[in-house]
């Protein structure tokens, strides 16, 4: 497999660590890619599926995912018929689901964290039957295990010795304890671990090097820092081969865009547990610990957050109005490359009146289509994300805390930062929902990132790391905090206390700063791939459709069968005949039901159905006491002669027959 000339300069280094692997050259088998957030990384496990597979050192793909709205995004990646044709592959990946045989007949198949944690057997069987890719992506969400991790054994071991000895509460030990066994990320961690060590090469995906808990990520190796208490990714381990790009080489490159960040100030009042009224403090206030947090924890609420919301509203308006005119679109039409906006609400009761005052904004008509919401209690929240990457509307999405993290929409070109959390990691992850260049939305120069957010200390903290910090230091967490005080790990992402009330906040003065980039990342970090093409249709979609096109063939023949036999007491037809026609169609097919089905074999099924009567094998259900009877009935019985042509008669496949 040749390297195409296209790729980035750390899709080109992945391909050439992946050559090395193929060829002998090296005995690493893991591979890690440090991907700023925002850059895009579907594109790297394509590239070394397609040359371990045609060197034969694997034969199976598992891509696990944090979240599942992010599985058909995997899916596509290995679906791009320009990179098919570029990299010379025919890989197929589908989004599975917990059940025998997730591949279906194609080379991997793309799951969750959770779906590992829920049935681990399952997933072990398959590593243990083929050797395996294992490509692991968002990788900070797993948390070291005391079990195979000194640093995070010793934590475990001090936090619950002292918890036990100064009679702490299990909730706040909680806190502190690495592998505790109520922690989610934990389970996953204990869940994948298996997979990691039967896996024949690993592909560990990132877009940052450390924890918002300070804690290591599961089967990274460390040495110890620079610092005091402190240690680092061991770029140098035995085994391992690092491929980065940095922030700084992909904005030379013009890989990603430049931030610009609008910082609104304001000053907010609330009532402390104790009743009293307090402030009102400014946002941009020099106490982050005493007056920042509960300030921003009631501006969030209140007054604030629609001004800064209404300022993000008119700036994507504003793009969209431009763009259009530039392209000599009327002022309504809809069309991908406008840009669209991405509000980040603080909870999902409070991305709720995000949504009621955002359509507010909006012309009836418009807003229920034009502004939507997603969070874990909508329903139609993977259907709604599904439509805000793929379609021009709805050009407005509010959701709640990491339900953005990698997702790949290149079109939103502002975000409302309206979120109390002020962990790096978090906020990276945020900021690059903007930061991809939209293929549609014109020239590289015209293209640029607008973060709104409220103008706290925390935050500006947070911009001038991600401007000059490593990036590469994984602190050791403190495993309890004298004076009942939670660490600061855990105050970033938590807001002030319930007791707090919020009462008035507004906003005062708006500042934009371009985000420069910083001095080159000690690891390099990738970040951008080509934008997508044409696609074949992913695998699990052609299922859908598939399944549903027979469904819809079965149930014709069921209907036209039945309208022509009304048999004696409703034997020969009845709303049974659908399900006994779909019975003989899982016997002609093997005994396999459509759920089971590869999409060969729903192909062929269709095929069968186009070419067949399914009331001409109604044998096949003869001996299965739930159609039996029916089957027999409807062998034996004839129509009277005046229901048919004289001198004919109709036969059960519809047809004619002379008398």
């Amino acid at each position: 497999m040749s390297v195409p000339r296209q790729l980035r300069t750390h899709q080109r280094q992945l391909a050439g660590v992946v050559a090395a692997i193929a060829s002998g050259a090296t005995e690493a088998r893991d591979i890690l890619a440090a991907v700023t957030p925002g850059g895009g990384k579907s594109l790297l496990p394509v590239i070394a599926a397609a040359r371990l597979m045609q060197a034969g050192l694997i034969r199976r793909i598992c891509w696990v995912v944090p979240r599942d709205s992010l599985r058909q995004q995997a899916e596509e990646a290995f679906a791009d018929l320009g990179w098919r044709a570029a990299l010379e592959h025919r890989i197929g990946l589908r989004a599975a689901e917990n059940a025998p045989d997730p591949c279906r007949g194609l080379d991997g198949y793309v799951t969750t964290y959770q779906g590992i944690a829920a049935a681990p057997a399952l997933h072990l069987a398959e590593f243990r039957r083929h050797p395996t890719l294992l490509v692991v992506d968002e990788m900070h969400h797993l948390p070291a295990l005391p079990e195979i991790d000194p640093v995070a054994s010793r934590g475990a071991s001090r936090a619950a010795s002292r918890a036990a000895s100064r009679g702490a509460s299990r909730a706040a030990s909680g806190a502190a304890e690495d592998g505790a066994e109520d922690d989610p990320a934990g389970a996953w961690s204990r869940a994948l671990l298996p997979l990691l060590e039967c896996a024949a090469v690993r592909l560990l995906l990132s877009g940052t090097l450390e924890r918002a808990d300070g804690r290591g990520i599961l089967w990274l190796p460390y040495r110890e820092g620079s610092k005091a208490r402190t240690r680092e990714v061991d770029l140098d381990a035995p085994g391992w081969a690092v491929v980065g790009y940095s922030r700084a080489q992909a904005l030379a490159e013009r890989a990603v865009l430049p931030v610009t960040f609008g910082a609104l100030d304001g000053e907010a009042s609330w009532r402390s547990e104790e009743g009293q009224e307090v402030g009102p403090h400014r946002l941009s206030g020099f106490h982050p610990d005493e007056t920042t947090r509960p300030a921003l924890f009631t501006a969030l609420r209140t007054g604030f957050a629609e001004a800064l919301l209404r300022q993000a509203f008119l700036t994507t308006r504003a793009l969209r109005s431009r763009r259009r005119r530039e392209r000599g679109l009327s002022p309504s039409a809809a069309a991908p490359g406008l840009g669209k906006l991405l509000v980040v609400a603080p909870d999902q009761a409070t991305a709720r009146y995000y949504l009621s005052v955002l359509r507010g904004w909006v012309p009836p008509e418009q807003a229920e289509a034009s502004v939507g919401l997603a969070t874990s209690d909508c329903p139609g929240s993977p259907q709604l994300l599904a439509a805000f990457r793929l379609r021009p509307e709805p050009s407005i999405l509010v959701t709640v805390a990491m339900a953005y993290e990698g997702l790949d929409v290149p079109e939103v070109a502002v975000v409302a930062a309206l979120t109390h959390i002020r962990s790096r990691p978090w906020l990276e992850q945020m900021v690059a929902r903007a930061t991809r260049i939209d293929p549609h939305a014109g020239p590289y120069e015209a293209q640029r990132a607008v973060v709104f957010h409220p103008d706290d200390p925390l935050f500006g903290r947070f911009r001038l790391r991600m401007e000059t910090e490593q990036g590469t230091l994984a602190r050791q967490p403190r495993a309890r905090v004298t004076g009942g005080v939670l660490p600061l790990w855990l105050r970033e992402r938590l807001p002030p206390r319930e007791g707090i009330t919020p009462l008035t906040s507004n906003a005062l003065t708006l500042r934009f700063r371009t985000l420069a980039p910083g001095p080159e990342l000690a690891l390099k970090r990738p970040e951008r791939e080509p934008g997508q093409g044409d696609m074949f249709e992913p695998p699990s979609v052609a299922e859908r459709r598939l399944r549903g096109r027979i469904g819809e063939m079965v149930a014709s023949q069921a209907v036209e069968d039945d309208a022509m036999q009304q048999g004696p007491h409703g034997g020969a037809g009845g709303p049974g005949l659908y399900h006994r026609y779909n019975a003989i169609l899982k016997r002609v097919m093997g005994n396999k039901a459509r759920a089971q089905m590869t999409l060969m074999e729903l192909e062929a099924s269709i095929g069968w159905l186009e070419r067949n009567r399914l009331s001409d094998h109604l044998h096949l259900v003869a001996d299965d006491p739930r159609y039996a009877w029916t089957a027999r009935k409807r062998r034996e019985w004839r129509p009277p002669r005046s229901q048919g042509v004289q001198g004919t008669e109709k036969r059960p496949d519809g047809r004619r027959r002379s008398s």
